[in-house]
Parts: structure tokens; sequence; C-alpha cells
């Protein structure tokens, strides 16, 4: 690329505000996400049967719902840009549709006259997660996709994006490792207050969320309200027809979306963390689980942390191709040491050395997500390039939500998976009233034989199936499309027809500023040429009179 090309790049103030927005919408997100499951089948006691049917339906929405979002963010030309509409308005709604997921009633079929009732608690949690579904893709897909728009820059992207993950796991670990400590605690606060102890733990779960929303809300709205794009969008618009071709005939990108569906149960580690942690180590305890959550959740979170920020520099080493590829291969090797080792001490797991050494294995299995994280994000603004170097049009929202369908898809699929194997287990809606029942009376869950399969199920979920998708993953990229070298060349030849685009425009509205110039001018003179023989008649004609 010519030197004399100055890349348009974002400041610090818009880095971050981005980064900041990021955190708050990864809380809103993770209360949801990670919560929500938790709190319809072990708070209201709605079978897991039917929570793993409402989510698999919806995924297929989801389907849909992302490309179109994506698609109709493509087409979206306003004074304040492509993606940037959306940041602005959305945060509120978000932050409303939030709260109404929560506020549903409890599932029993202890009589037969609450039938209607539990139909309407099923139909109530559906059409809540419906409609956040549809506004969070609204506001996820352009908030990744402006990532690529507030810069020219392929060092600043990346810089830009390993930050983003780094706050957007800051975000999520947040949400992780306090909403249902809090819940708890709010809950061992409220329980005078009600006439059983679960209803007081839903009120403390609501109000816990509430806390959570306003605080990610009020994070969120900042990106919205203090970036800017510096990408003009292609004046060509596709249809939403052409849309989807193009995420097909983009092979880097479809290669993406492939291996995203194939980790799919690498999310089992955080779905089944709540539950795990819950059950077999803090025995529904506030305060164990606050420390078991910050032990183990949070080591999850360091590896994250530490991979993502190690990121950029390893890629001045090393490939995204095989930095992606292996990272996976060698971060299944945590997760089958973490089953082997419940198996050689299925009561212990909570004994200090133990926990010492699940700390360890956790670091190492975040560390794996966490490259995997921003490595994604990476590769999916340079498929955006590549589509544009191909065809001349920018899809930063259609490809950007194949992001969004993938993390939404994963969970949804991890979700109904454990649902499943709690449901094959009977880990399920009235053996859940009996532990439950059994830890009030003082007894510990994991002690007892009769509780062994529900605490093997819990550990196998998050040991297993994150182990096969790790491997898996790696089997579409292992001859990834786009290679780095080839990504540098396009990149240097858009922003040199970017530059020359700039140029001309300024160019013409030179041209245009001059002409206007030009005219009034001669206006002016015309002007003058037309008053002084006005004035000179006048004058000859007083002198005549005179």
């Amino acid at each position: 690329m010519s030197k004399s090309v100055e890349l348009n790049t974002y400041t610090k103030k818009e880095r971050n505000a981005y980064l900041a927005g990021l955190a708050g919408q990864n809380i809103m997100y993770n209360i949801i996400s990670q919560t929500f499951s938790y709190y319809l089948q072990f708070v209201l006691a709605i079978p897991a049967g039917i929570v793993g049917g409402i989510l698999a339906v919806l995924k297929v929405w989801d389907g849909i719902n992302d490309p179109v979002m994506g698609h109709i963010i493509d087409r979206t030309r306003t004074k304040w840009g492509k993606c940037r509409p959306y940041l602005i308005f959305l945060p509120v709604p978000i932050f409303f549709v939030t709260m109404f997921c929560f506020l549903n009633g409890f599932y029993d079929t202890s009589l037969p006259s609450t039938a209607l009732r539990n139909i309407a608690v099923v139909a109530w949690a559906a059409l809540a997660y419906f409609l956040w579904d549809i506004l969070y893709t609204a506001g996820d897909v352009p908030l990744w996709g402006i990532t690529a728009l507030m810069t020219e820059s392929d060092k600043d992207r990346i810089k830009l994006l390993s930050l983003a993950r780094i706050f957007a796991g800051v975000g999520s670990a947040v949400a992780l490792l306090s909403i249902q400590s809090v819940s708890f605690a709010l809950r061992d606060a409220l329980v005078p207050f009600f006439d059983t102890p679960i209803k007081a733990e839903r009120a403390g779960f609501i109000l816990s969320a509430l806390i959570f929303a306003v605080v990610g809300t009020a994070l969120f709205q900042l990106t919205g309200l203090m970036t800017r794009e510096r990408i003009t969008p292609s004046p060509e618009k596709n249809s939403l027809l052409d849309s989807f071709k193009v995420m097909y005939k983009n092979k880097p990108f479809r290669q993406l979306m492939i291996s995203g569906i194939l980790a799919s149960p690498k999310q089992l580690v955080t779905i089944a963390a709540f539950p795990l942690v819950s059950y077999y180590y803090a025995n529904k305890d506030g305060a164990l689980n606050t420390l078991y959550i910050a032990i183990l959740g949070g080591s999850v979170m360091i590896g994250a942390f530490v991979a993502t920020a190690l990121t950029p520099k390893i890629l001045q080493k090393v490939s995204k191709k095989d930095l992606y590829n292996y990272s996976n291969l060698f971060g299944a090797i945590p997760f089958a040491a973490i089953m082997l080792l419940y198996m050689a001490a299925p009561y212990d797991m909570a004994k200090p050395f133990y926990i010492a050494v699940c700390f360890v294995l956790f670091f190492f299995a975040g560390a794996s997500n966490g490259f995997t994280a921003v490595l994604t994000s990476l590769m999916i603004a340079d498929a955006v390039d590549y589509e544009e170097y191909r065809t001349g049009i920018r899809t930063d929202g259609v490809f950007f939500a194949g992001q969004s369908f993938i993390t939404k898809l994963t969970t949804g699929l991890a979700t109904i998976v454990s649902g499943i194997a709690y449901a094959v287990v009977g880990f399920s809606d009235a053996n859940v009233e009996k532990i439950n029942a059994y830890i009030s009376a003082g007894g510990i869950a994991r002690e007892n034989p009769e509780f062994q399969p529900y605490m093997f199920i819990m550990f196998f979920l998050v040991s297993v199936p994150p182990l096969i998708g790790s491997l898996l993953m790696v089997i579409p990229t292992w001859k990834y499309a786009l290679s780095d070298e080839r990504h540098k060349q396009i990149l240097a030849e858009l922003n040199e027809k970017r530059h020359a685009a700039r140029m001309a425009a300024e160019a013409q509205e030179s041209v245009a500023e001059l002409a206007a110039e030009a005219k009034e001018s001669d206006a002016e003179i015309i002007e003058t040429l037309t008053e002084e023989p006005q004035e000179n008649t006048e004058a000859v004609t007083q002198e005549n009179n005179e």
C-alpha cells in the first residue's frame, strides 16, 4: 500500500466508549443466556424437557432472525451511519424485555386445576424469550459490525477486537460470577417476607436481574452515543435472497460458520456451571456459591483474558488459522482431564487438592475459548473485506449477524443438550424439588448416593461434550480459504480505492465550492453594472431640472 494513504481510524475516547458499551451489553446477554434457563428449570420448576423444547423452537427462529437483521442493517443509510442508529435507540427497550423474562409465575403440577396456569407460565417464558431475542439481535449485530466501520487499519482493528473480547469477557464475568450469588444473598434476606424459600429465591432473581440490567443498559448506551463510522457503506444494496447467497458463497465465512456450529458443545461449560456449582460444590449456600463461582468460574475467565490479551502479539508470529486450529486441539486436553478426575474421586471434588487441579484445568479450557472468541471476530471482519474486494459490497451486517447467530445457536443447542441430559437421569421437575428439600433439611447432596447420577451428569456436561466440540470445530478450518498474506493484499487495495474515492469526492466538493463562489462573484459584478447606469440617469435628470 502506498505510504501516502492516511488510514482513518477511531479515537481513544471512541475506543473506550465502545469497550464500556460492549461490557454492558455482555452483562445484559448473560442475564438471559446463563441465568434464564436455570431460573426456569430450578426456580420456577418448569420441566427440563419443556425448557429445552422452548429453546429448540426459538433457535429455528434464530436461523431466520439473525441474517434478516443483518440484511436490514446492511441496507440502512442514516445521518448516524449504518450501525449506530440501532446502538442509540435499542438499549432501553432491551432492558424492559429482559425484566419481562423474569416476571413469570411458578410451574405447579400438584393440582389438576393448575394445568391452565402451567400453560400460561410456559407461554410467558416462550413469548418473553422470543421478544428478547428479536431486540437483542437488533442490538448485537451492529455492535460487532461497527468494529469493521470504525477503522481502515487492520492493525487497529486487531487491537480493538482483542480489547473488545477482553471487555466482553469482563461483562460476562461480572454477570457469571455475581448474578446467582447476588440472587441467593437477596433470597436469604427476603425469606422472612415469603411463606416458602423458593418464592424468596424467585424475588431474589428478579431484583438481581434488575440491578445488573440497569448497569448493563447504562454502559451499553455509551457505544451508540460516543462512536462514529469511518467507512462509507457501498451504494449498492443486496436483496434478502442475495444476502443469503453471499453468506454461502463466501468460503472463509462459510468455513467459520460451520466450525462455530460444530463447537456448540463447548458452551456447556458455562450452561452447566450454574447447577454444578450450586448443587455439587456450594450445596445451594449463598456464601459458598460465591466462593466456588469465583474460583472455578474465575479460572475460566482469567484464562480467556490472558489468551485474548496475548492474541495480537502471537499473531505477529503465527497465522490466524494456525492459532485458531491448534488452540482448540490443545484445548481438548483439560476437558478430558476434568472428567477423568471426577471419575477417580466422585465424592471428593470439593476438597482443596481437587479444587486446585480444577482451577488449572479450567484456566487452560478458558484460554482455548478466549483464543477462539477473538479470532472468530477477526476472521469474520477479514471475510467482510474479502467480500467487498470480490463484489464491491460491504456485508458487515449480514456477516456479523452470522456471529450473533452462532453465539445464540450454540448456547441454545447446549441448553437443549443439557435439558435432555437432565431429563435422562431424572434431574427435573419433582426430583429438583426433592433435592432442594433435602438440602433445606441440612443434607449435603454430593455425599448422598441417591443424587450421584445428578452429580455425574453435571460433570459430564462440562467436560465430555466440550472435548468433542473442540476436536470437531477444527475440521472446517483446517484448510482455511483466506490466508493472512492474502488478506493484507486485499486490505491494501481496498484502502487505496477508498483513499482515491475520498480524494475524488473532496476534489469534486472543492470544484463545486469554486463554481459557487464564481457564480456569486458574477452576480455581484452584474448587480454593480446595472446599478451604475441607474445612478447616472438619476444625476442627469436632476441636473436638467435645475
